[in-house]
């Protein structure tokens, strides 16, 4: 069975609104883009996918190169098929589709962390989530995990980049 590691870019004060405090060159921009090519397929929620097929289609270049072909499954309760951006629907049950993905596609990586990413993660479906902190407080904007049951984390590892962008890696323990 497969992994599905939530891959979350956010300030220190944990805004998650992707804005002027976002690094993307570095050596933890080739860490991050490391997680989505040992993955088969993406994972993501309405809102997120709306926003990135508005957007990544039209790029070009090493991250458009790597997630515009892969397959992404999107999780909603108002979208209809089919989709585009080489998407599909997950039928049902969020958190069981996406452990039929994990039996079927193996190692998924997952963007978003608003709504799917707290079910998902209250359905023991998360098997680790990774906050890249970036060296910045924006006081305003969204952030991730509104509401929900408590989870307990535990420490994977971290890694700090030149960039002053940590990774911190956690796996849900079990309550």
């Amino acid at each position: 069975m497969g992994t599905l590691i939530l891959s979350t870019q956010m300030t220190v004060d944990g805004v998650i609104t992707v804005e002027d405090w976002f690094a993307a060159e570095g050596a933890h921009d080739a860490a991050c883009r490391a997680l989505f090519e040992r993955s088969s397929a993406m994972v993501m929620g309405r809102k997120t996918y709306e926003g990135l097929a508005g957007f990544w289609p039209d790029q070009s270049g090493p991250w458009a190169d790597l997630i515009n072909p892969m397959p992404k499954f999107v999780a909603s309760r108002t979208l209809a098929g089919p989709l585009e951006w080489n998407s599909s629907l997950i039928d049902g049950d969020a958190v069981a589709g996406v452990a039929q993905l994990k039996r079927r596609e193996g190692d998924l990586a997952m963007v978003g962390c608003g709504d799917l990413a707290r079910a998902l993660v209250d359905g023991g479906a998360i098997d680790e989530l990774w906050f890249w902190s970036h060296p910045a407080v924006w006081g305003a904007g969204e952030r991730p995990f509104h509401g929900g049951a408590r989870q307990r984390l535990e420490l994977l590892g971290s890694e700090r980049f030149d960039s002053g962008v940590t990774l911190q890696r956690y796996r849900p323990v079990s309550s």
